[in-house]
């Protein structure tokens, strides 16, 4: 089985979710970093989206489920290097 980098939603390769289970809110600092990443401009509001955010197994089932992905356009395109 292929392997994708971390990055292959911002490189148009997928719109899958990625979950996070954050239990007893040790994922808080990274959520931070990523949310300061939007602020920056470093990271796209879209891409952000695409990390479901739970604390229990039950409520990220659910989120994984019923994720809808927003249209995530390549971060950057060759031609534009």
């Amino acid at each position: 089985m292929a392997r994708r980098p971390p990055c292959s939603a911002q490189l148009g390769i997928h719109s899958k979710p990625c979950g996070l289970l954050n239990v007893n809110g040790y994922y808080d600092a990274l959520l931070t970093y990523l949310d300061h990443a939007v602020g920056e401009r470093f990271l796209r509001p879209e891409h952000r989206g695409i990390i479901q955010v739970a604390k229990s197994p039950e409520a990220m089932l659910d989120l994984l489920e019923n994720y809808e992905p927003d249209h995530l356009g390549k971060w950057m395109d060759r031609d534009q290097t």
